[in-house]
């Protein structure tokens, strides 16, 4: 029985393309002769769908996007992801399911049974969770077919929501009952620069565990903030990797079932965490841009290195011609900055215009000057520059439709450095999940084989620039140490006290997670993140605004 593997990029509710992609891969697949296609989880409308779930035309649409899919299976059977409707009148309205199609229509309807309910994921909101099961079998051979997170039953994260006796069940122990010949789960696993080996090991643990040949179909692409890194593979009954797809691309393999026990076992991809997040980054706003029918962007490049890395990621997925800047110098501009962003913008060959701000911002000064008698400068003529600036890039935003990319780092605005309105304004937050270090580590890694980013964007001391001679540093403690603190207390959720009792200092502990509290609104009110990590800012965590904590 030969199977294949169709890796693909969907489009959430565009079922002319997602059909579309869907029928070439099983026109395909019969022109190699394949037996059975595999596609991912609710592939026929995109991973996550979020509330249009609740619309009874979404859900129409997808169905007859499904009979013209199921049509097609003549000769050829294909597995594909879909949203069923509840026959029952009690629960939820939708089941979160897998389509067998074959012989022109659909044979047989598995339904996934644990459901994820944290971070980013919402799918009890929706559906209902299985409670039977059965192999469904095609061409003499019994499948255990299961969704996405039915494998991770033993895993902490669903054990966790054990406590709910709706997921008490483990999916792949019900199936072995039935003593199946081999496993597929086709899933919608976001990306993480922790996920991919996770689930990695969690596709072998069980193929190991039961003794059989497993294949799992993930999809690639970005969907907003979620990003999938694809990484579908194939793995015998040792547990050991045979067949693995590409990473953050669309792919096919194919394989035959009577061979995987016997094919070579690939070697083991070394996880490049940088090269990963760097891909992660440019697929995200690549499909951002594709999928919403844009194509140009612009930022403000400052001569920091934020700006610097978020420029070469754009101009990676969207080409140099499609990217136009602006170098906005004030009075407190070093001479060098601006050199270091017009020698980047030349090695990019990107567009940029040199906008001084220093007499708008002295204009300003002067209309706000009487009623500002009697106090002293501070943040507020700061931000008075940072939001000249957010301005003037929305003016060239919207005079020419090029989407403005924000620039600000997660370490940012973790603690609420910088200005609302000024530069937090973007349409989409590129670094907004990467650590300042990480920045550096970025900018290192893409001249990993020419200078493309002036070396002197590195390795000067971060500055805003808004006062003669700042430095972050000036506000923050040093990067090295609060992004560790930051890591500790938004991904592990340590409390200040046992980052304290991990030997940080008590002061500088507790201001970085008063930092962190008192600028949730801050956050809330910025651009979708792009997320490469297991916590994110946005939807994935989850804050009130107005708290005391």
């Amino acid at each position: 029985m030969k199977v294949i593997l169709a890796q693909l990029n969907y489009h959430i509710g565009n079922f002319t393309s997602n059909a579309d992609k869907i029928i070439n891969s099983i026109e395909i697949a019969k022109d190699k002769g394949a037996d059975l296609v595999v596609f991912s989880e609710l592939a026929v409308c995109g991973y996550p769908p979020y509330d249009f779930l609740e619309r009874k035309e979404f859900i129409e649409s997808c169905n007859e996007a499904l009979i013209r899919i199921a049509d097609k299976c003549v000769g050829i059977a294909a597995i594909v992801g879909a949203p069923e409707i509840n026959p029952e009148p009690q629960g939820k309205n939708l089941y979160n399911a897998a389509y067998v199609l074959a012989d022109g229509k659909i044979q047989q309807v598995v339904r996934k049974t644990l459901l994820p309910n944290y971070d980013v994921f919402d799918e009890y909101r929706y559906f209902q969770p299985n409670k039977s099961f059965d192999l469904v079998e095609l061409k003499g051979r019994k499948i255990a077919l299961t969704v996405c997170e039915d494998i991770w039953d033993d895993q902490p994260v669903a054990n966790a929501f054990a406590r709910d006796k709706l997921y008490t069940l483990s999916p792949m122990e019900e199936l072995m009952k039935l003593k199946p010949d081999f496993t597929i789960n086709i899933a919608a696993s976001p990306f993480s620069y922790t996920q991919v080996d996770v689930r990695q090991n969690i596709v072998r643990h069980k193929a190991k565990q039961f003794g059989l040949p497993f294949i799992y179909v993930n999809q690639i692409g970005a969907n907003t903030e979620l990003i999938f890194d694809g990484n579908s593979m194939v793995v015998n009954s040792k547990g050991e990797i045979t067949h693995q797809a590409s990473t953050f691309s669309e792919d096919q393999i194919m394989v035959d079932l009577d061979k995987i026990d016997v094919a070579t076992v690939e070697e083991e991809k070394t996880t490049d965490t940088l090269a990963f997040i760097h891909d992660a980054l440019v697929c995200g706003i690549r499909d951002y841009f594709t999928k919403m029918g844009f194509s140009k962007a612009t930022l403000g490049l400052s001569g920091g290195i934020d700006s610097a890395v978020t420029v070469v990621l754009a101009a990676e997925a969207l080409g140099a011609e499609n990217i136009r800047v602006l170098l906005m110098p004030s009075q407190y501009s070093s001479d060098h900055s601006i050199k270091d962003a017009v020698d980047l913008a030349d090695n990019l060959n990107i567009e940029y215009n040199i906008v001084p701000i220093k007499e708008i911002f002295t204009t300003y000064n002067m209309l706000m000057g009487p009623l500002f008698e009697g106090k002293d400068e501070d943040v507020t003529e700061e931000n008075m520059q940072a939001r000249i600036r957010g301005t003037l890039l929305m003016a060239l935003s919207n005079k020419f439709g090029h989407i403005l990319l924000n620039t600000s780092n997660k370490s940012e605005a973790a603690v609420g450095y910088g200005t609302l309105y000024g530069d937090m304004n973007g349409g989409l937050s590129v670094l907004g999940d990467v650590y300042k270090t990480d920045v550096f580590r970025l900018a290192r890694y893409i001249n990993r084989e020419r200078e493309i980013i002036p070396e002197n964007t590195i390795i000067k001391p971060p500055s805003a620039e808004l006062r003669p001679d700042q430095k972050d540093s000036d506000s923050l403690p040093d990067y090295d140490v609060l992004d560790t603190i930051l890591f500790k207390y938004i991904e592990k959720h340590e409390s200040p006290s046992d980052i304290i009792n991990d030997g940080f200092d008590e002061a500088t502990v507790k201001k970085a997670v008063r930092l962190v509290n008192m600028n949730e609104y801050k956050r809330f009110q910025t651009a979708p993140t792009l997320r490469v990590s297991g916590k994110a800012f946005g939807m994935g965590r989850r804050m009130p605004l107005v708290a005391k904590y």
